[in-house]
C-alpha cells in the first residue's frame, strides 16, 4: 500500500499555531518567524526558544550532504542522548507534522499538554524505534485529520502533480547540553555540538546558514521558532 500524500502545512505561524492548540499545546507556546540569521534579527525573537524550525528546499546539495554526512557519522559515530525523541518521516509532506511534533515531543518537561491526539501519540511512542514511531503517526488519525485540516486552511494554492512540493521541514532542539537536528528523512538525529537553553536560537541559526551556504543561488529558505509568547 502506497503511503498517504498530504497537502503540506505552509510555513504560517498562523496555520502552525492552530495545529499546535488543536493538538493541546497550551497557547503560551507560539511558533514566530525569525526574519533573519544575524544578531540584531535574533534578538527580536521572544525567549524562551524551545525549537528552532528551517524549512528548505531539497536540492541535489541537501541529498549529497546527507548522504555524506550519514557516511561520517557511520564510520565515527556521535553521541546521541537516549532522551530524545526522534521519528521517522513515512507521509509524504508531512515534514511540517514531523517537526512540530519533534519540536513539542523534546520539550514536554516545559510543555504542559492537555488531554488530546498529541498526548496519547507521545504516550504510545516513547517505547517505540524511530520508524515505528514514524508508522504510528501514520495510523494516528486525529494528528493527521488536523494537518488535512490546517493545510487545506493554509493553502492559498493547492499543490498540483505537476508542481510538487520539494520543501522539507527539520528541526533544531537542546537537548542534555547539545544541539540536535531531526530530520525525518535521515538515517538518525545528528548531533551539531554543545548548546544551552539560552543560546539555542543562536547555534541552530549557525547551522541554518550552513544550509543556506550549500545553496547558494537559492532564496526559498524560511526559519521559525517555538517561543513562549509575550
Amino acid at each position: 500500500m502506497a503511503t498517504e500524500t498530504l497537502v503540506p502545512l505552509e510555513s504560517n505561524p498562523e496555520v502552525m499555531n492552530k495545529f499546535l492548540q488543536k493538538l493541546g499545546v497550551p497557547s503560551k507556546w507560539n511558533i514566530v518567524d525569525v526574519m533573519g540569521l544575524e544578531p540584531e534579527m535574533l534578538s527580536w525573537v521572544p525567549r524562551p526558544v524551545l525549537s528552532v524550525m528551517l524549512l528548505f528546499p531539497v536540492s541535489d546539495a541537501y541529498e549529497e550532504h546527507k548522504q555524506k554526512e550519514e557516511n561520517e557519522i557511520l564510520s565515527k559515530g556521535q553521541e546521541v542522548t537516549n532522551n530524545i525523541f526522534y521519528m521517522k518521516q513515512n507521509i509524504s509532506n508531512a515534514c511540517g507534522t514531523v517537526a512540530l511534533v519533534h519540536s513539542v515531543a523534546n520539550n514536554t518537561d516545559k510543555i504542559n499538554l492537555t488531554d488530546g491526539h498529541l498526548k496519547k501519540f507521545l504516550d504510545e511512542a516513547k517505547p517505540l524505534d524511530a520508524a515505528a514511531r514514524g508508522t504510528l503517526l501514520e495510523k494516528s488519525e486525529g494528528i493527521i485529520n488536523a494537518h488535512k485540516e490546517l493545510a487545506q486552511e493554509g493553502q492559498t494554492n493547492t499543490p498540483s502533480a505537476e508542481d510538487p512540493v520539494n520543501h522539507h521541514f527539520i528541526t533544531f532542539v537542546h537537548l542534555d547540553g547539545a544541539l540536535y537536528e531531526l530530520d525525518g528523512r535521515k538515517a538518525f538525529p545528528i548531533n551539531h555540538g554543545p548548546t544551552t537553553p539560552d543560546t539555542l536560537l543562536e547555534d541552530a541559526a549557525t547551522v541554518c546558514k550552513q544550509f543556506i551556504a550549500r545553496d547558494p543561488n537559492e532564496v526559498r529558505f524560511t526559519v521559525v521558532a517555538l517561543t513562549e509568547a509575550n
